[in-house]
């Protein structure tokens, strides 16, 4: 969001809360918690809740960005997706049939600079679900930063993994950057973990 805000205004947060943890299409761990993002960002967010069963997720996500382009006459919508084509022609599709562009700047960017693009940007994120060998317990909740991105580069060459988590491996929470008023602080968690993966289950957070 930080690249495509320096090319336009971002006028809402778009947020699928999906119930299925094991969604095809969407980040799950803490979801919740955007809240505290949306609030510190001071842009307004819009939730949608899916059971994300896997083609019935696809129109729900076509009602959230419905709600969006009614409420406040958007043009295009703005994604993360990096390199999954599942998902990138899927949001493409939504945006083609409802009239408004696809904006993904960091479509094709390698995942090594993109982890040292947000290391070099000052964004501070923590990993809050993990799912593949070699992750224990230590790595949820880790923030991630450049000896992190390090770790990260070696796993990927060591065991085959996507080092920005673009398979699946771990997903993460941006809890600080430059466009954020105020900084969350996580106060209260617990660790769920077996057999390499897990989620940090985020019970009290707030923005300081």
């Amino acid at each position: 969001m930080q690249m495509a805000s320096e090319q336009h205004q971002v006028s809402c947060l778009l947020t699928i809360n999906s119930s299925n943890k094991d969604s095809w299409m969407f980040h799950t761990p803490a979801i919740e918690w955007t809240k505290l993002q949306s609030e510190s960002l001071g842009i307004s967010q819009i939730i949608q809740k899916t059971e994300g069963i896997k083609d019935a997720e696809l129109v729900d996500l076509l009602k959230l960005v419905k709600r969006a382009k009614n409420q406040y006459s958007i043009q295009g919508i703005v994604t993360g997706a990096l390199a999954s084509t599942y998902q990138s022609t899927r949001i493409q599709k939504i945006c083609n049939d409802l009239g408004l562009w696809c904006f993904n700047p960091l479509w094709q960017l390698s995942q090594e600079n993109l982890l040292r693009l947000l290391i070099d940007s000052e964004i501070s994120s923590v990993i809050t679900g993990i799912a593949a060998e070699p992750f224990d317990e230590s790595w949820l909740g880790k923030e991630i930063n450049s000896y992190t991105v390090d770790e990260l580069l070696l796993y990927s060459k060591k065991y085959r993994i996507n080092p920005a988590g673009e398979g699946g491996e771990f997903e993460s929470l941006v809890i600080d950057s430059p466009m954020f008023e105020k900084k969350l602080e996580i106060i209260s968690s617990k660790k769920h973990y077996s057999n390499f993966s897990g989620r940090l289950e985020i019970r009290e957070a707030k923005l300081i």
